[in-house]
């Protein structure tokens, strides 16, 4: 533990910034599993999970959670799979 006030006080918010990521990575990850799931299922409701969770992405590339090639990238495979599941319905 440090000794000094200044470095006190960034393991506080290091440790407040970290739980507050790690709870909105995880609801992401929640998010995109449940869209994932959505159009496996061929539901009807995929493509409003579809818009939520590129919304979602993209907030999240915003606040640098994701990088933004990362946040297009699981964007674009989400978008090819729905295509795909409409396709084929």
């Amino acid at each position: 533990m440090p000794n000094i006030k200044s470095a006190i006080k960034r393991v506080k918010v290091t440790e407040t910034k970290t739980l507050k990521n790690t709870i909105r990575k995880s609801a992401l990850k929640t998010s995109v599993k449940k869209c994932k799931e959505a159009i496996a299922a061929n539901a009807d409701v995929a493509n409003d999970s579809y818009k939520a969770t590129t919304k979602a992405l993209d907030k999240a590339a915003a606040k640098n959670l994701l990088h933004k090639n990362t946040a297009a990238r699981k964007k674009s495979r989400l978008a090819k799979a729905l295509n795909t599941a409409k396709a084929a319905k």
